[in-house]
């Protein structure tokens, strides 16, 4: 595809939103059940300056669709001739319709591969996309087993029970993990996801890199292991697991908290299991790495801390776009929109739906970023 004809289709993609009538609002509240109140936006934070018009299309994770919804809520009251368009169609999907043009940018709940930037380049016009970690969180295992408030797990034997390998609650290594529970030998029912999703890549990550003899699976955004159920997106995984005894499935913390279905701690090894909170997952992101090159600010998590209080089984939802050659229509839009985003009240917004703000020193290279978009 020749450059100028991939921009022209992101410009006219863009434009036609208005058409399709599907505004975040609508997407996400359709997508995600969460049982988030999805009620009227909040006033408008003092941060947001409103910069361009139009509409802006875009799409991807959907564990940050809660958040997203937050966002454009706030930021389109404040500014009604702008209108955020967010299609929380999993990380996959929205990499790839990124990827051919159609979005002024994408969620992902991983960073991009060499791979898909050297791609990216036919899109970006004299740059590349890169990867700004907006928001992140814990992923939360949520689990529906009557008669048990707190269970406990660790990595070995998550990954034997999403192997198929454990298959009744009253497994000897879930008594071993949690000697005080009544545990029924009901059977486990493990959902995974259907689609690509980042959700799933930082899933089996933690999986492989914590408890690598038990989950020999490549980490990849595509189930691998077999058996099992599976499901659509993190709506489809919380419905599952809300709806079926016995059953166990892994999703962004707001899905969980929001569909009143406990979420499992974490046997890390540190002095005390660690339950998934905002807070909790926050101390794991402190500790990780910007391994991205330039404006790309890639992180590298670590998956193995042992330290107290800190949930390691953690995604970080990134915004990927354009450093150079996004379209000039959305352009002033798309950086107003995700300034207010990475901004103090933007982060701000989301703290209360269980989502965990980016440390100080990443957010604040993000804005960098963003000022530099063109």
């Amino acid at each position: 595809m020749k450059l100028q004809h991939t921009n022209r289709l992101r410009s006219l993609a863009v434009g036609a939103v208005a058409v399709s009538g599907a505004l975040v609002l609508t997407a996400c509240g359709t997508d995600q059940q969460s049982g988030q109140d999805q009620g009227e936006a909040a006033p408008a934070p003092g941060d947001i300056k409103c910069e361009g018009t139009g509409n802006i299309l875009a799409a991807g994770s959907s564990a940050q669709a809660n958040a997203m919804n937050v966002w454009a809520k706030n930021y389109q009251s404040a500014c009604p001739d702008t209108k955020i368009n967010y299609k929380p169609d999993g990380s996959g999907a929205g990499i790839q319709q990124f990827l051919q043009g159609t979005t002024a940018f994408a969620g992902s709940d991983s960073a991009l591969t060499p791979e898909e930037i050297t791609q990216s380049k036919k899109v970006c016009k004299g740059g590349q996309a890169i990867d700004l970690p907006m928001v992140g969180g814990p992923i939360a295992v949520g689990y529906n087993v009557p008669g048990v408030d707190d269970l406990v797990l660790d990595a070995e034997t998550l990954s034997k029970i999403f192997d198929s390998k454990i298959t009744k609650w009253d497994d000897p290594a879930i008594q071993k993990l949690n000697p005080d529970a009544d545990l029924p030998s009901t059977k486990v029912q493990a959902f995974h996801r259907s689609d690509d999703s980042g959700t799933t890549d930082n899933f089996t990550k933690y999986l492989h890199t914590a408890a690598p003899d038990a989950w020999t699976y490549e980490p990849a955004k595509q189930w691998a292991a077999k058996g099992g159920q599976s499901a659509d997106g993190s709506s489809g995984i919380a419905t599952n697991v809300k709806q079926n005894e016995g059953a166990i499935g892994y999703m962004e913390l707001s899905f969980a908290t929001g569909n009143d279905i406990p979420a499992l701690s974490l046997d890390t090894g540190a002095g005390a299991p660690v339950a998934a909170t905002t807070a909790n997952a926050s101390k794991a992101i402190a500790q990780a790495e910007v391994v991205g090159k330039g404006q790309d600010l890639a992180l590298r998590l670590d998956y193995t801390t042992e330290a107290e209080g800190a949930y390691p089984m953690v995604l970080v939802t990134y915004e990927i776009v354009c450093s150079k050659g996004n379209s000039e229509e959305t352009l002033a839009s798309t950086k107003s929109f995700l300034h207010y985003a990475a901004g103090e009240d933007g982060q701000k917004a989301v703290t209360d739906i269980d989502y965990a703000p980016m440390p100080k020193e990443i957010i604040t290279k993000v804005r960098e970023a963003v000022g530099r978009l063109s």
